[in-house]
C-alpha cells in the first residue's frame, strides 16, 4: 500500500467520522521519537495462509481455524483469546486502547507488536511504548508515513491486521473472530466496524480473492469511488 493510494480513502474515512488529521500527525510524530526502525524479517509471512484473528465473541468458536493457519496476526485483545486457548500469536495490532499489558509481554518475548498512533491514543502512546522491547516494535500511522512509521493502510486494529499481513506477502488470509453485527458494541464502535468491512471489501478486491466474512454483506459495501 502506497500512501498515494491510501490517502483519498484516509481523507474519505477522517471526513465520515470527523477525525482531525494533524491530531494524527502529531500523535505519528511522538510514536516516531519513542520508537526505532522496525526489522520486517522478523515477521515472515511471505506465501503463508494468515489467520487475522478479531477480538469479536466468535473467536472462541473458531481457535481451530487459527491454529490451521500458518501464522496468525491479532487484533488486539484478540490475542488474549488466542494465548490462553494455546494457540500462537505471530504478531499482534494494536492501538493500546485494551490489555496494553499483554502486548509488553509478546513484545517481551520477541513477537513483533504493530503499536499505531492516532489523535486520541497519544497518552498511551507515551505510557506503553516506553516499556516494550524497542525490538519487537513496529510503528504504524493512519496518516502520511514518516521516517520509520509506516503505513500499511486499514483504519481498525483488525481490517490494518488484514492490510499487514497482505504487505508482507500473505498467499491467503482467513479471518476468525470477526462479529461486524455485535449488538453489544457501542454505536461509536459499529461505525468503526462499518468501515472495516468497506476496507476488507477493498482489500479482496485488489488482492482479487473473496473473504468470507463479507459473505451477504457486499451489496451494502460501496468502494467504487477507493482507487483500484
Amino acid at each position: 500500500m502506497h500512501y498515494d493510494t491510501w490517502s483519498p480513502v484516509y481523507r474519505e474515512l477522517l471526513d465520515d467520522l470527523g477525525y482531525d488529521r494533524a491530531g494524527d500527525e502529531r500523535a505519528r510524530d511522538r510514536l516516531a521519537e519513542l520508537t526505532e526502525p522496525f526489522d520486517c524479517e522478523l515477521l515472515d509471512v511471505d506465501g503463508d495462509r494468515v489467520a487475522v484473528a478479531g477480538a469479536g465473541p466468535s473467536l472462541s468458536d473458531e481457535l481451530d481455524r487459527a491454529r490451521e493457519a500458518d501464522a496468525v496476526v491479532a487484533a488486539s485483545s484478540a490475542a488474549d483469546v488466542l494465548r490462553a486457548a494455546g494457540v500462537g500469536v505471530d504478531c499482534v495490532v494494536t492501538d493500546l486502547d485494551k490489555t496494553p499489558e499483554t502486548a509488553r509481554e509478546l513484545a517481551a518475548e520477541g513477537v513483533p507488536v504493530a503499536v499505531h498512533a492516532h489523535g486520541d491514543n497519544v497518552s498511551a502512546v507515551e505510557t506503553w511504548v516506553p516499556r516494550f522491547d524497542a525490538e519487537a516494535v513496529l510503528a504504524t500511522t493512519q496518516a502520511e508515513p514518516v521516517g520509520h512509521v509506516r503505513n500499511f493502510g486499514g483504519f481498525t486494529d483488525g481490517d490494518r491486521a488484514a492490510f499487514l499481513a497482505d504487505h508482507l506477502g500473505a498467499a491467503e488470509l482467513a479471518f476468525v473472530g470477526w462479529d461486524f453485527d455485535d449488538p453489544s458494541v457501542s454505536a461509536e464502535k459499529a461505525e468503526k466496524l462499518g468501515w472495516a468491512a468497506r476496507l476488507l471489501r477493498w482489500l479482496e478486491r485488489r488482492r482479487g480473492e473473496s473473504f468470507a466474512v463479507l459473505d451477504g454483506r457486499r451489496a451494502e459495501l460501496d468502494v467504487s469511488d477507493f482507487p483500484a
